[in-house]
Order: structure tokens, then C-alpha cells, then sequence
């Protein structure tokens, strides 16, 4: 979704992985904002993890062709992909999202592997469609939600928890790597109703 921390989130979830020990690739499938490009690179060039990237404007579904090709030939562990924000009632972008996963399935049938939704803790109720629409266009398994460093509570989770039963990642409290923490539902309720924990 537009403006929700994806590139961020995709870069510090690239660098957990990297301490770990993974051997992965960042792809810019934001092909449409330069910006987004870079900041991935920047994300990359701190874990230490290649991004491979092409002109703005490029076709995002052939630049993951690519970067599947290349993980399977280099033996790699798994390959990030940053897609571009989109609203889910734009049909276009949501078209170019089920075409980069119809490309992904004819390297795997398997894959895409994990489809993570990046949820602004600010959108409120409006994260309930939006999760609906992009499981339906690209199968959504779990969900990472940002921005709860500020005002926003990110009540909602328990909503979207409840009608679509998936996992909760990752939630986001500031810019840093560190700042990425797995969900912790005690943690979570303790703070949604100002228990300290």
C-alpha cells in the first residue's frame, strides 16, 4: 500500500535475515519511483545484500523473472521483493502486482513463498479491505504493521487477525533495523490498552 513503510520494512527485514546467516537478493520491483530504488540500495549496501534493480519504468514481472533465475543459478537462500505502493481499488497496479505473481509460479508453482502486507497503523479500518484485496490478487500470508512509533494504536490488527486468520510478523516503531520487532500479541494488548509492559 502507498506511503506504508514497504521498502523500509523489506530492508530491515533483509538485514534480520542477513545476521541470521541467509544468503538473499533485494529486488526494486518499485520500478515506477526512483526514490524507492534508492533507498533499497541503501537498505542492501548496510546488510551487506546485493539488490538487483533496472531503469524506472522497466516491467516489474520480467525484473523478478530475472531475479528468480538468478537465485536459483547462484544458489541463493531467497529473494526480497519490494514491490510499488498501490490503493487497492487502482486495478492497473493491482493487475501489474498478479502478473509479478504469475511469473514468480511459472519458475516455482510453489512460489511466491510468503506474500507479507505492509499495513500503516494509521489507515485504521481502511486495513481491512485492503487486506481482503491484495489476498485475493496476490495471496497474502502474513502481515508486518508500521508506524505504531507514533500516536496511532494499530487496533485494527485484532479485526484483520480475526476475519483472515494471519500471522502477524513484524511491527514497526521507528526507522532502524532494530526498530523492526517480531509481533508479540501480550506485548501488543498491553499497549493497545496502555498497560505497560
Amino acid at each position: 500500500v502507498n506511503g506504508s513503510g514497504k521498502t523500509t520494512t523489506i530492508g530491515k527485514i533483509a538485514s534480520k535475515l542477513k545476521d541470521q546467516g541467509a544468503r538473499a537478493l533485494l529486488v526494486a520491483g518499485d520500478t515506477f519511483r526512483a526514490a524507492a530504488v534508492e533507498q533499497l540500495k541503501v537498505w542492501g549496501a548496510r546488510a551487506d545484500i546485493p539488490v538487483l534493480a533496472k531503469e524506472t519504468g522497466a516491467d516489474a514481472a520480467g525484473l523478478v523473472y530475472e531475479a528468480v533465475e538468478r537465485a536459483k543459478a547462484e544458489d541463493l537462500d531467497l529473494v526480497l521483493i519490494d514491490t510499488a505502493g498501490r490503493l487497492q481499488n487502482k486495478a492497473e497496479l493491482m493487475s501489474e502486482l498478479a502478473k509479478v505473481v504469475r511469473v514468480v509460479r511459472k519458475i516455482d508453482p510453489d512460489a511466491p513463498h510468503d506474500v507479507i502486507l505492509v499495513l500503516d497503523a494509521t489507515v485504521g479500518q481502511n486495513a481491512l479491505s485492503q487486506v481482503e484485496a491484495f489476498r485475493h490478487t496476490a495471496g497474502v500470508t502474513g502481515l508486518v504493521m508500521t508506524k505504531l512509533d507514533g500516536t496511532a494504536k494499530g487496533g485494527v490488527l485484532v479485526a484483520i487477525a480475526e476475519a483472515h486468520d494471519l500471522p502477524i510478523h513484524f511491527i514497526g516503531i521507528g526507522e532502524k533495523a532494530e526498530d523492526l520487532r517480531p509481533f508479540s500479541a501480550e506485548a501488543f494488548a498491553k499497549a493497545l490498552v496502555g498497560i505497560k509492559a
